[in-house]
């Protein structure tokens, strides 16, 4: 299950990296390159500061071949995404419920205290994106005022509590990836947001 996640977000991520340049007008090269760093970005972070290295991707060439898979598909079927922004929201969705998930294993994984391990769940899910919006000269995100990393830390605290609770380790993945997905796409559909910092 955990395995099959991983795959399925890092695929999410990718589509939604080819999204947003086709957006941009990007050739081809620069098509792949911001869907490989959506794909892998907040990934790689985490393993670099957990010291697990040579980071995961390199690991296994798996991520490679399902990065890949992602692009060709997204531009292979891109003309019948004709709703392209609610697509990259959608993709982008997935990956974040999913990334958060794998954050927080890796992080029990390291043995570390579970508060670190939700940063590193928020950091897996949040920074490919980041990387990506920056690449494509977007203002991320996550520094935008509707709910995104808050929805990461958020579905953290539930990942934890759930164990607590004793509840199978599948159900968890799932409740954990799923809440966080459906809150974020109530959030959208109902302009949840932090109210901004003022003087």
């Amino acid at each position: 299950m955990f395995h099959l996640l991983d795959v399925l977000g890092t695929m999410a991520f990718a589509i939604s990296g080819v999204l947003t340049a086709i957006n941009k007008k990007m050739d081809p090269f620069g098509v792949f390159v911001i869907a490989f760093v959506t794909a892998v970005g907040g990934g790689t972070l985490r393993d670099v500061l957990i010291g697990r290295t040579p980071v995961g991707w390199m690991r296994d060439l798996t991520y490679v071949y399902v990065i890949t898979a992602g692009f060709f598909t997204a531009v292979l079927f891109r003309r019948k995404l004709d709703r392209l922004r609610t697509s990259l929201f959608l993709f982008d969705t997935i990956g974040l419920g999913v990334f958060t998930l794998i954050g927080l294993e890796k992080g029990l994984e390291a043995a570390l205290h579970p508060i670190i391990c939700i940063a590193l769940g928020t950091m897996t899910a949040c920074f490919g994106g980041v990387i990506r919006d920056i690449l494509c000269n977007e203002i991320p995100v996550i520094f935008r005022k509707e709910i995104y990393a808050t929805i990461c830390l958020l579905g953290g605290m539930l990942f934890f509590l759930l164990l607590w609770l004793n509840v199978p380790q599948t159900l968890v993945y799932l409740l954990t990836s799923g809440i966080i997905i459906a809150v974020r796409l109530m959030a959208v559909y109902y302009k949840w947001a932090l109210p901004p910092l003022s003087r």
